[in-house]
């Protein structure tokens, strides 16, 4: 039976192992669909997959990868047909079922996107669900009121996966974006995506823990969370609204009500995993066309190889990515 590449992670003794394994189509779980698969990428929860105290991983031996994007080989689903072009984010995929960092993926039907016009395979992958949770966030932040002329919006954590993807995003879309990070060198980067104004997170402190702070921002987009969420909330525009779609400052915060019974303020939380399906196709087809970002191949998007995931997941668990990496597997 022919063989392809995977890399793996095992565990062992509460140590995780990854190593690049010669897999068959008998090592994959069941599905209707088998894709070659062309592209992948690298999310946060990727970099959880790898390390042992991570919450992502149930069962080992196990290929994570939470995205991928990639051409169908055999379809049990008369939904695709061999030659289709697919992509793939969220469900199950590189949490309880085989991922996207295999050259060969076997998944069910329903969790399937046809590339819409206007994207390539990479294309999709260079956005991936970083960028599909940055798209997420927008659009239910538009569905809540938010439009240019409301003001600024903040992105937290705008050199990473997501808060790259939404400055670009934004800016495209007309909008003027306040651009938080706590990396002073890339101040320049920041403002070719797209940043208007780009601020350290020490601004989105409250050291008075004041109730209320000045009105600075229409909206945020905020994969950050954490201690800088209360004071976020607490300069938020009468009637605005804090997409939430990240942890990556903390899963806890202390907040008062004002924000939300004094100045109508929204807390959005953003799921890209089970995002319904009606949903998923439609912001797809807005990241084909006008929410495609700008210079997304050039200048947000870094390319690797299965061999070089190891060290780039311990990279983006430490904050060392810039942008979105695309994994190339074809």
């Amino acid at each position: 039976m022919e063989s392809f590449k995977a890399l793996v992670v095992d565990k062992l003794n509460n140590e995780t192992k990854l190593s690049i394994q010669d897999l068959t189509l008998n090592d994959l779980p069941d599905g209707d669909v088998v894709i070659d698969v062309h592209y992948s990428s690298v999310n946060y929860k990727d970099g959880l997959a790898t390390v042992p105290n991570g919450g992502v991983v149930r069962n080992y031996p196990f290929v994570p990868g939470i995205d991928l994007a990639g051409i169908v080989r055999d379809s049990q689903d008369p939904r695709y047909k061999p030659g289709d072009e697919v992509i793939i984010t969220g469900y199950d995929l590189g949490v309880n079922h085989f991922g996207g960092y295999s050259e060969v993926a076997r998944v069910p039907g329903d969790w399937i996107v046809p590339l819409p016009n206007g994207l390539t395979l990479k294309e999709a992958m260079a956005i991936g669900t970083a960028g599909f949770a940055a798209a997420l966030s927008i659009h239910r932040l538009e569905e809540n009121g938010l439009t240019s002329e409301k003001g600024p919006v903040l992105v937290t954590g705008a050199t990473g996966g997501v808060g790259s993807s939404a400055v670009s995003m934004l800016s495209k879309l007309g909008y003027k974006v306040t651009a938080s990070s706590r990396k002073a060198n890339e101040q320049d980067y920041l403002r070719q995506i797209g940043a208007s104004e780009i601020i350290t997170p020490e601004e989105l402190t409250n050291p008075k823990n004041r109730p209320l702070l000045k009105q600075r921002w229409a909206a945020c987009v905020d994969p950050v969370a954490g201690s800088y969420l209360p004071a976020i909330l607490a300069s938020i525009q009468y009637g605005g609204s804090v997409a939430v779609s990240g942890l990556t400052g903390g899963n806890n915060f202390t907040s008062t009500v004002f924000p939300f019974i004094l100045r109508g303020v929204n807390l959005l939380g953003i799921d890209s995993v089970f995002c319904p399906m009606e949903t998923r196709l439609a912001i797809w087809e807005r990241l084909a066309g006008e929410m495609k970002p700008n210079q997304l191949l050039e200048s947000i998007a870094n390319e690797v190889t299965l061999e070089q995931l190891p060290e780039i997941c311990k990279k983006i668990l430490n904050g060392e990515l810039k942008g979105r990496t695309i994994v190339t597997l074809k």
